[in-house]
């Protein structure tokens, strides 16, 4: 499943920016597997519950320092759970070494998550105003 990501964001207040670099920060470290991977789909898909939880611990302090959270960042923070969570159902208890044909799979599913993460960070990096600091972390080692 895919949810779209929103064509423009602007921070309305301090805690909406503090929240949106949160969330970038979150995103920039997390919407692969590491290298210490087990190989398995479950654990392919653990980080992304892991980047769930502290996407639910941003949303969740953003709404208490908000005085009226802007919906159009809950759609961010919404969407990102919506997609993970496709991936996350499919895989979760999936602790079987991968086959080609398996691996395919994880790898497709996985990549809709990635591409939207990278949207998301787009948007908040041109829009929270570290555009610079993005392309430093795109940039190849």
């Amino acid at each position: 499943m895919y949810w779209p990501v929103p064509a423009s964001w602007t921070p309305h207040d301090e805690a909406e920016l503090v929240a949106g670099w949160r969330l970038w920060l979150e995103l920039s470290d997390r919407a692969w597997p590491t290298a210490a991977w087990d190989g398995t789909p479950a654990g392919a898909v653990a980080q992304l519950r892991e980047l769930l939880a502290a996407c639910d611990e941003i949303e969740t302090a953003y709404r208490a320092a908000a005085r009226e959270p802007s919906p159009g960042f809950l759609s961010l923070t919404q969407g990102l759970a919506v997609t993970a969570g496709s991936a996350i159902s499919l895989w979760f208890d999936d602790v079987d070494p991968l086959d080609g044909e398996r691996a395919a799979l994880l790898h497709d599913d996985l990549v809709r998550f990635a591409e939207q993460a990278e949207q998301v960070l787009t948007l908040l990096a041109v829009n929270g105003g570290w555009a610079r600091l993005d392309e430093v972390r795109r940039r190849p080692a």
